[in-house]
C-alpha cells in the first residue's frame, strides 16, 4: 500500500515548524500508525536524512505516551483508540495522511511530533495522591469497599494521561482528565482525608495550566480509556464542595 505522509517537522521548541511530505511504498493494513513512522524512519536513515521524532513506549494502549494528531483528530480516525492501536486498515492505497503533534498551548512542541505534557504532571503533583501511614501494610480486606463503588473508582482511574482530551478541546481544557482524577479519589475511602485540600489544589493548578471546559464533549470522543463525559462535572462539584466546607477535609 502506497501512502503519502505530510508530517510536521520542527527542529527545536524555538524553531519555526513546517510540513514535509514523504511517501511510504510498502505499508500494510496490519501496521499501526507508529509502525508506519518506524518504516518511514528506516527509509530516512537509509537516505542519510534525519528521522522523525515521536514518543512511544508500551505500544499496547496503556502508557499514554504515543499521542499524535492525525488529520486534525487526536490519536487517529478510530474513536477512543490510542495512536499505537490505530491501524492502517482505516486507509486505502494512495491515501494522504497528515501527522502533527497534539495542538494546545499547554503542550509546547519540543521536536517534530513530540510535545511537553508536563502540565498534566503538575496537576497530578498538586494533589493526585493519598497520604498513608507508614508501617505494616494493612490486610487487603481490612477496609471493605462495595463492589459498585470499587468499579466506579476503577472506571475513572483508567485514564492513561495521554492528553488527547486537551488536544481535542477547542479551549484546551483538561476537565476530563482533571475530573477523572478527582472523581476516582473522592469515590474511595482512602481519598477522603485530603479531599477538600486536593480539590482546591488540583482545580487551581488546572485553571492555571489549561483553558475552560467547552462542554461540547470532544474530549470523550477521543479518550482511549473511555472516561465518561460525566467526569467533567467532578471539577466544579469538588471545588464548590471544598469551598463550602472552608477547605476542610473529611
Amino acid at each position: 500500500m502506497r501512502l503519502t505522509l505530510e508530517i510536521w517537522r520542527q527542529d527545536s521548541p524555538a524553531a519555526e515548524g513546517r510540513f514535509e511530505t514523504y511517501v511510504v511504498e510498502d505499508a500494510t493494513e496490519e501496521m499501526s500508525l507508529l509502525e508506519l513512522l518506524d518504516r518511514l524512519n528506516e527509509q530516512l536513515v537509509e537516505e542519510g536524512l534525519e528521522p522523525v521524532a515521536f514518543d512511544s513506549d508500551c505500544r499496547e494502549g496503556i502508557c499514554g505516551a504515543c499521542g499524535i494528531t492525525v488529520d486534525e483528530r487526536p490519536h487517529g480516525p478510530v474513536a477512543n483508540t490510542p495512536s499505537c492501536r490505530q491501524h492502517l486498515r482505516s486507509y486505502r492505497d494512495g491515501d494522504r495522511i497528515r501527522l502533527e503533534p497534539f495542538r494546545s498551548d499547554a503542550f509546547p512542541v519540543q521536536r517534530d511530533l513530540v510535545v511537553d505534557r508536563g502540565a498534566l504532571d503538575r496537576v497530578v503533583a498538586s494533589g493526585g495522591f493519598v497520604g498513608v501511614d507508614v508501617g505494616t501494610a494493612p490486610d487487603a480486606d481490612a477496609r471493605q469497599i462495595p463492589f459498585r463503588t470499587a468499579e466506579k473508582a476503577l472506571d475513572f482511574a483508567a485514564c492513561i494521561q495521554c492528553g488527547a482530551c486537551v488536544a481535542a478541546c477547542p479551549n484546551g481544557s483538561s476537565h476530563l482528565f482533571t475530573g477523572s482524577l478527582l472523581e476516582h479519589l473522592a469515590t474511595l475511602p482512602q481519598g477522603q482525608p485530603e479531599r477538600g485540600r486536593r480539590a482546591l489544589s488540583i482545580t487551581a493548578t488546572a485553571d492555571a495550566e489549561f483553558g475552560p471546559c467547552s462542554v461540547y464533549g470532544e474530549c470523550a470522543q477521543v479518550c482511549p480509556a473511555g472516561i465518561p463525559l460525566s467526569a467533567i462535572s467532578a471539577v466544579n462539584r469538588e471545588a464548590v464542595r471544598a469551598r463550602l466546607r472552608g477547605g476542610r477535609d473529611d
